[in-house]
């Protein structure tokens, strides 16, 4: 079953990414740093992370994925989605993952990783994302979705959202953030929050939340 289990969600998505009216907002922030062929790292709230793999299908970006068991099903999906992977964490595996991830950017991807992930605390930055930024001198790019129809599963750390097919969604694209070498992490990490909060909550008021 666990086997079949990324074929399932694949096509789930699939079925909502079909049947979901979609508005993009801010895109000509990431068409300026494609056309300058600039690298970066999409930074988004772990609970909306489902969605990503529809509207982000195909993209030449390589996604953080825990080393868990649910991680595994995860990357499984990413990988349908045609959406690279590195696998690690903060916890488990986290020198190895930023190698990977080094590596992606060299082959020409862009990375994206969930700030607050995979454990917590729901919507606080942590450094990995501002850390790797600064390292590979790449810019943050703060995206986010929303869903007019969704669940949202209140016991589980991040009230993860599961989207709803035949309903409305919002793409969200933030202002590029730079990490300089000069630059504090936490002032950083305040600022990508603010961005992701402030993109978050327009997303919703465009699907009508």
């Amino acid at each position: 079953m666990r086997r079949l289990l990324p074929y399932l969600a694949f096509s789930y998505v699939s079925l909502v990414g079909a049947t979901t009216r979609l508005m993009v907002v801010g895109e000509e922030r990431r068409r300026r740093l494609r056309a300058g062929a600039q690298r970066f790292l999409y930074a988004f709230w772990h609970q909306r992370q489902v969605f990503f793999t529809y509207s982000h299908r195909g993209e030449r970006a390589a996604v953080l994925v825990s080393r868990s068991r649910d991680g595994e099903l995860i990357a499984e999906t990413m990988r349908l989605s045609r959406i690279a992977s590195c696998r690690g964490s903060s916890s488990r595996g986290g020198a190895a993952a930023a190698r990977s991830m080094i590596e992606s950017v060299r082959q020409g991807y862009d990375l994206a990783i969930t700030p607050d992930g995979p454990k917590g605390p729901a919507r606080e930055v942590k450094p990995g994302a501002l850390f790797l930024a600064r390292e590979l001198g790449i810019p943050i790019l703060p995206l986010t979705n929303a869903l007019s129809l969704r669940l949202e599963f209140s016991r589980s750390w991040d009230h993860f959202q599961l989207p709803l097919p035949f309903g409305r969604a919002a793409i969200v694209y933030g202002e590029p953030i730079w990490v300089g070498p000069d630059d504090q992490l936490e002032e950083k990490a305040a600022e990508l929050k603010a961005s992701l909060d402030l993109i978050t909550a327009e997303a919703e008021r465009l699907v009508g939340r």
